[in-house]
């Protein structure tokens, strides 16, 4: 694999009304020049509106292909701007769906370990003005992946991704959405990769039990 930071996303967290209640979001991000930190719940002015959903050491970064934005694109016929499915890297020549739990790329100083991928939840929808949309996201099997911060140092646009390190198993992003979303009686699979998240380790020993 060698593939390019083609942007870096961040924004704040900002309020959003939902069901009659103000809810925090940060799923606004747009691209920002120069190197940025990334330190082992985030990056550098990035803000994650619930840590309980999102951040933390094993959703300090989410990833998403520019492959990926081209498939949406003709399926949406329209243009999408950097940072709309709500990514803190988008890439190219990276395949960021079929990425397995635990595999290492480094980028810029940075190490960074996939960890997860992304079950959306209704604010992707609010962000694409379709409420449908996290149902259509979750059933195209293009979730992105969030990774964790190995090692931390700063990155920027224009930086390769290389992959340092493959585990031998086959738990990639797709098959783990698609367990998640869709079939859980394959949730005994997940607990093949040592480096799965505690909560979903936990959630696939209670499907597989």
């Amino acid at each position: 694999m060698a593939g390019t930071v083609l942007s870096v996303n961040v924004g704040r967290a900002r309020k959003v009304q939902h069901r009659g209640r103000a809810v925090p979001t940060g799923i606004w991000k747009a691209p920002v020049e120069g190197r940025v930190a990334a330190s082992a719940t985030s990056l550098d002015g990035d803000e994650q509106g619930d840590r309980a959903g999102h951040g933390g050491p094993d959703q300090a970064v989410y990833a998403y292909a520019r492959e990926d934005y081209a498939w949406w694109e003709k399926e949406l016929d329209r243009a999408l701007a950097p940072g709309t499915f709500g990514e803190n890297l988008t890439l190219r020549g990276v395949d960021v769906s079929g990425a397995r739990i635990g595999e290492r790329w480094t980028i810029g100083t940075t190490v960074l370990e996939v960890s997860s991928a992304r079950t959306p939840c209704w604010k992707l929808g609010l962000r694409m003005d379709d409420p449908g949309f996290v149902k259509r996201f979750g059933a195209a099997g293009r979730p992105g992946a969030y990774l964790r911060v190995v090692c931390e140092g700063e990155l920027a646009a224009g930086d390769g991704v290389a992959l340092v390190w493959r585990p031998p198993h086959n738990v990639d992003m797709a098959l783990m959405s698609r367990v998640c979303l869709h079939d859980h009686s394959r949730a005994g699979e997940l607990l093949e990769a040592d480096a799965l998240p505690g909560r979903w380790r936990r959630w696939a020993q209670r499907r597989a039990a």
